[in-house]
């Protein structure tokens, strides 16, 4: 084990990224937790004023963020500041990206559906992190040997086809296959080869004057979220909290 953790983590330089993840999954967790108690009117927390307006957490997180970020570029990697760094860093990163919604769609839709979107981009976080810390490395240099990284054709080659088939996912409406498919192998290439979801760029574009795409694309995206909606909705409400219902119209 200790091994293990001197080779993957410590020799890498690893250890301010694990600090950084921790930080920023903590950071998410007990903002949530401290949001729905005052949701709930539980405890002795309240929303922080200023006057009539309401100072969202993204605030702070901002400025953490900066902080950390360029602390982190002055400190180097393995040095203890850069430690420290990284720990406000990641707490300031899980400051914005709990009110991620918030700045995407420039309300305040914390407790709506819209606000689900902020649940989801914080675990996508997670979980890239975490693959990046057990060794995958973006745009797929984990799959080139020594050799081929010290060839600058095939070393642009892979970049660029890595790059080219998460912009084709991306561009489909896969943003979960796209993302994830700059730092695994082939799963942006699934995504790139696989019919588009509805709506998206990709199908307003090629799938214009083929209606039998159109409707297969319909009918893939219409089982999938059949699906995975439900569980996915279910794991949102078990971390953020449910959405206030959606009022009803007269």
């Amino acid at each position: 084990m200790d091994n293990w953790w001197y080779r993957n983590i410590v020799e890498p330089g690893k250890l301010p990224l694990l600090l950084a993840l921790l930080a920023f999954v903590g950071s998410f967790l007990v903002t949530r937790t401290i949001t729905r108690l005052i949701r709930a009117g539980k405890g002795p927390f309240r929303n922080i004023r200023t006057g009539d307006v309401h100072v969202h957490h993204v605030v702070p997180g901002i400025f953490l963020m900066l902080v950390g970020g360029f602390w982190a570029v002055a400190a180097g990697r393995h040095s203890f500041g850069s430690m420290c760094a990284a720990v406000i860093f990641g707490v300031g990163a899980g400051l914005v990206l709990d009110e991620f919604a918030l700045i995407l769609h420039l309300d305040d839709v914390y407790w709506s559906e819209q606000g689900r979107k902020s649940v989801e981009v914080v675990v996508l976080t997670t979980a890239l992190v975490v693959l990046i810390l057990t060794g995958f490395s973006p745009l797929g240099v984990n799959e080139l040997s020594a050799d081929e990284r010290h060839d600058r054709v095939a070393f642009a080659l892979n970049i660029t086809l890595n790059c080219g088939f998460a912009v084709i996912a991306l561009a489909k409406g896969k943003l979960r296959t796209a993302l994830i498919g700059m730092v695994v192998p082939f799963v942006a290439l699934v995504g790139a080869v696989r019919l588009a979801r509805p709506g998206s760029a990709w199908a307003r574009r090629f799938y214009r004057n083929r209606p039998r795409a159109r409707a297969r694309a319909g009918l893939r995206a219409f089982r999938h979220d059949r699906r995975w909606t439900g569980p996915r909705r279910r794991f949102q409400d078990l971390i953020g909290g449910k959405p206030d219902p959606e009022p009803r119209p007269r």
